[in-house]
């Protein structure tokens, strides 16, 4: 077994540790810097790299839509935010518009910061 970088190893422990709310907010964070990756990899005419950083951004957002209880109005309105997020990272993807990844960008930075208040408030009521 080869040595683990240090970093490396904090993170796997971060996220084996990690709840599940903690979890959501790691893919957050995820998501926004595969989005601010895809769109400097854009600027700099890296296609490839901008793809391979989009479709992690897909991924994740695909995850949210597989996990999210459409069973409730919030749950389905929220999957119906995460499709147009999903469609708007295809449509980016196909015509290499950093102006759309933007959009997303700012779409998952609301959404993180509502959550990590979200946690904040939990913590608060224990």
């Amino acid at each position: 077994m080869g040595l683990q970088n240090p970093y490396q190893k904090y993170k796997q422990n971060s996220i084996m540790t990690a709840t599940p709310q903690e979890l959501v907010l790691l893919l957050y964070n995820g998501a926004m810097k595969f989005l601010k990756q895809a769109i400097l990899h854009l600027e700099n005419k890296d296609i490839p790299k901008a793809h391979s950083a989009i479709i992690r951004v897909q991924n994740i957002t695909l995850e949210f839509m597989a996990t999210v209880d459409r069973n409730y109005e919030v749950g389905e309105n929220l999957y119906n935010l995460y499709d147009y997020m999903y469609n708007r990272l295809i449509q980016a993807n196909i015509s290499k518009e950093a102006k759309m990844l933007q959009e997303v960008y700012d779409m998952y930075k609301e959404l993180r910061d509502t959550w990590e208040e979200a946690m904040k408030i939990a913590k608060k009521g224990k």
